[in-house]
């Protein structure tokens, strides 16, 4: 009874932070099924609130605040909250490759020796013979980073080399995100002194390869991440809340995790601060965002490069990256969508996870379809056949971000007619 008064009580409350758009597409009263659900997850105690955006033929048919944006001070959730979205960088990351491809100043066959010498004698780690003496037979190259084969890993997911990392200073048990704590020197000479864990281009491993792709990209425009994607992307999309450093005047609207995880009953995981400067500008994890900037780049893509009559990237280079570029040729122990989801079906682009068919999958979807998700919480996805986009910003990390990944998809789909 306490628990439905405090459903309730809610409901009523953030009903002004709801808008919908009619679509002939979608049922109203499906789609407020969404804002029931996740508002008795927060009255649950298991999120502290979300923004969720809902498109369908270039139309913001759903754009919803729920809960709070920070739980703490009792601060309710607002629609152009600021949320860290960690891996969801490394879309904008690729897609900003891509326009450097298209414009001439790099290719994707290129080894990144070429533009950073530094890293030209990389080994391998055997595995079996517990060393990393056997010298990789090619090099890695760009694309080798876009998808993810470089054999450059996350040291929390690869036990067996993580010392390599620790001693590297791209990794530490002690100090959260090291790697984003160094200078681009410093990393560049900690990316020189690790180990790969196989050949490049023979297996899929998802880790810091979109960092030093980062670090390759400053090379070649002899800039700053954070001002070359701003230039080139950021400014043309209108994304102006998107941002390696947040600014004094917007720190009011930086969404909070909770400080104790419900299911764990633990501190929750610490996440960045976004609020000072880090060493580097993390092409793999270091932007914040809001639902109504990420949708104009997810806009942009479904597109096929244009927003706003503007094109951004070609209709050919956005099925680049869209495409399935790991195939039967790339051995993977474990599935992007396994790593997303808890579900097999997904192959991996440029930057994005590609579903492989409209089966196969614990979740609705169509094939084609493409995503990916930041560590703190927040997801997208893009769906070409049925000109759909979904964006679920929450700062959520732990176990459950695959519950809600899962959960805002089904949730879409059902509302659809």
């Amino acid at each position: 009874m306490i628990r439905a008064l405090l459903i309730a009580h809610l409901l009523l409350s953030w009903t002004f932070n709801l808008s919908f758009a009619k679509d002939s597409n979608f049922s109203k009263e499906k789609l407020e099924k969404i804002t029931e659900k996740f508002k008795m997850e927060i009255s649950d105690g298991n999120m502290p609130g979300a923004v969720i955006l809902i498109a369908k033929n270039n139309n913001i048919i759903y754009h919803n605040a729920i809960g709070y944006l920070n739980k703490e001070k009792s601060i309710s959730m607002q629609k152009d909250a600021i949320f860290r979205a960690f891996s969801m960088t490394k879309p904008l990351v690729s897609v900003l490759t891509l326009i450097m491809m298209e414009e001439g100043l790099l290719q994707l066959a290129d080894p990144i020796d070429k533009y950073l010498p530094s890293l030209n004698n990389y080994f391998f780690y055997d595995a079996q013979k517990k060393n990393n003496n056997k010298k990789i037979s090619k090099p890695i190259t760009i694309y080798d980073l876009l998808r993810h084969t470089s054999g450059i890993t996350y040291a929390s997911r690869s036990p067996e080399i993580r010392e390599f990392y620790e001693e590297a200073n791209l990794y530490s048990k002690t100090i959260p995100f090291k790697s984003m704590k160094i200078t681009p020197e410093k990393q560049i000479e900690g990316f020189s002194k690790i180990p790969l864990l196989f050949e490049p281009g023979t297996q899929w491993q998802y880790g810091l390869s979109t960092d030093l792709l980062g670090r390759v990209l400053e090379v070649i425009d002899n800039k700053s991440l954070a001002e070359i994607l701003k230039e080139r992307l950021l400014d043309k999309l209108e994304m102006r809340d998107t941002t390696f450093l947040i600014s004094q005047k917007n720190h009011s609207r930086i969404a909070e995790p909770l400080k104790i995880d419900n299911k764990t009953g633990k501190p929750t995981i610490q996440l960045i601060d976004l609020t000072k400067k880090l060493a580097n500008d993390s092409g793999g994890a270091g932007i914040a965002t809001t639902t109504s900037d990420y949708y104009n780049f997810c806009s942009m893509l479904l597109n096929n490069g244009i927003f706003k009559d503007k094109t951004i990237l070609s209709r050919p280079s956005v099925k680049l990256m869209t495409s399935d570029h790991l195939n039967f040729q790339v051995k993977q122990k474990i599935q992007p969508g396994e790593l997303l989801f808890g579900s097999k079906g997904y192959t991996f682009g440029l930057g994005v996870m590609v579903r492989k068919d409209n089966g196969f999958a614990l979740v609705p979807g169509s094939k084609g379809e493409f995503s990916w998700a930041g560590y703190a919480g927040t997801f997208f996805w893009v769906d070409p056949q049925e000109k759909l986009i979904g964006i679920l910003m929450a700062q959520t990390p732990g176990k459950i971000r695959q519950y809600y990944r899962r959960l805002i998809k089904q949730m879409t789909y059902q509302a659809l007619k």
